[in-house]
């Protein structure tokens, strides 16, 4: 991307509405007018009008149907009035875009046919170009217009957990064949996570040249590892996804499940803002992840609990961000499905009202 193509992307006037945002001056450690919020899975399945638009129609499916992402999209920024849009698609998508064999099955995860063993297998899995994507860009354009002054969040999932699912043929618990790659192939390895780390660079890139404010990268699977192993194996492929953001001029969120021990390496990679889990005391995070802005984390099972606990709880989280170089509210992960709308909406009235001064 040439540095005014960037420029144009970064700039208020190219998105007219988002100058004045507070998601996005918080991921930028501006002052705020309240502290931003929005909700990792706030589009899915907790909601009825949700539900109703996906009868029938399978994941991968709803996720390059334009008109259905725009939808999906918009459903919680409208019910709730939170902060930030993010982006409704998948970490296995781009994949699939190319070509990958796979299918999400329902109640289990992405399923791959022919899991990635050998330097041939990687070789074979094309780099993605926007040709491969059209229907991103179209959905993109299409929420920008629709979103006004709301920033949208364009997302990837990070090589390690990706890498993940291409190695073990689905979702695992131990990881083991993938470490067992990491440690044993790692020729193999590297090539994987490159392959990958270029993929998720290029979804990104799409997403962001067509209007998305500002990136997350999900590692959900990253918890598994030791922070050692992260530095070595993984935190170079996912710094070259967030510097490859990082150009686009766009901030640039970094999650992941479980992630405690990593909270440093993590903002280091190249995070504007690092997510962190409900596992991990805000206040504690932020002294790990440098001058960098935080995210998060109020335990998703609080939404199930009395208004007035979950909201003293979200109180709690309100005044540890204080300390941070800048804090967008979120759960400590993704909405629960069996979640109440309703309480969420509370929770969304709750933290834009909490007085800051």
């Amino acid at each position: 991307m040439t540095d005014a193509v960037a420029a144009a992307a970064a700039s208020p006037a190219a998105h007219p509405g988002l100058a004045d945002s507070a998601f996005l001056k918080a991921a930028r450690g501006e002052p705020v007018p309240h502290t931003p919020v929005w909700f990792m899975r706030q589009a899915g399945r907790s909601l009825p009008e949700y539900l109703r638009v996906r009868e029938g129609v399978g994941m991968l499916e709803s996720c390059m149907d334009p008109d259905l992402v725009v939808e999906i999209t918009l459903q919680p920024v409208r019910r709730y009035g939170v902060d930030a849009a993010i982006f409704f698609s998948d970490i296995v998508l781009p994949l699939k875009a190319v070509g990958v064999d796979l299918d999400i099955k329902p109640g289990i995860g992405p399923v791959v046919a022919s899991p990635v063993r050998t330097l041939a297998d990687v070789e074979a899995i094309p780099d993605l170009t926007p040709e491969h994507v059209p229907f991103i860009a179209q959905a993109v354009e299409g929420l920008v217009g629709e979103l006004a002054g709301t920033p949208l969040i364009g997302f990837a999932g990070a090589p390690f957990t990706v890498a993940s699912y291409l190695v073990e043929g689905g979702p695992s618990k131990e990881h083991a064949k993938t470490k067992a790659m990491m440690f044993g192939a790692p020729e193999v390895w590297d090539a994987l996570m490159r392959k990958i780390g270029g993929i998720a660079a290029a979804y990104l890139e799409v997403q962001v040249r067509h209007g998305a404010s500002a990136v997350q990268l999900f590692d959900s699977w990253a918890g598994a590892l030791t922070p050692q192993d992260y530095a070595q194996h993984v935190m170079p492929h996912s710094a070259r996804v967030l510097a490859a953001a990082g150009e686009l001029g766009v901030p640039r969120i970094h999650f992941g499940v479980g992630t405690s021990n990593l909270l440093p390496l993590m903002g280091e990679a190249g995070a504007d803002v690092v997510g962190v889990d409900w596992r991990t005391p805000l206040a504690d995070a932020i002294g790990r992840v440098g001058d960098r802005g935080v995210q998060g984390n109020l335990d998703p099972t609080l939404v199930f609990a009395p208004t007035e606990v979950m909201t003293a709880r979200a109180a709690e989280v309100i005044e540890a961000g204080r300390a941070a170089r800048g804090h967008v509210f979120n759960l400590g992960h993704g909405v629960i499905p069996s979640t109440d709308p309703d309480q969420l909406a509370r929770l969304t009235d709750f933290v834009q009202s909490y007085p800051l001064a």
